[in-house]
């Protein structure tokens, strides 16, 4: 069973990056979009970025600038490149594809 793996979370100042990663067991990422959401406490789970088949990428505006989506595919693994976080981009990142999600990874922002 095809498993996704996020990893790359962690405390960071306001300001500053994180790169987080998601790693998939099998060759999923060839068939379909991979798309980042995240959950913050108290919030419903909301999309993040997205990247296709064919690399066309699309964010929610409130990261838009700030956050990159791409893809290894050699790796098997899509990469979420935030720069510039702020308080407000604390939350569980969560990795999906089709019905597949990962177990999540925490992104801790701090002033």
């Amino acid at each position: 069973q095809v498993q996704l793996v996020e990893s790359g979370g962690g405390l960071v100042q306001a300001g500053g990056s994180l790169r987080l990663s998601c790693a998939a067991s099998g060759s999923i990422f060839s068939f379909a979009a991979v798309n980042w959401y995240r959950q913050a406490p108290g919030n419903q789970r909301e999309f993040v970025a997205t990247i296709t088949r064919g690399n066309n990428t699309n964010y929610a505006d409130s990261v838009k600038g700030r956050f990159t989506i791409s893809r290894d595919s050699a790796k098997k693994t899509v990469y979420l490149q935030m720069n510039s976080l702020k308080p407000e981009d604390t939350a569980v990142y969560y990795c999906n594809c089709l019905a597949l999600w990962g177990q999540g990874t925490q992104v801790t922002v701090s002033l």
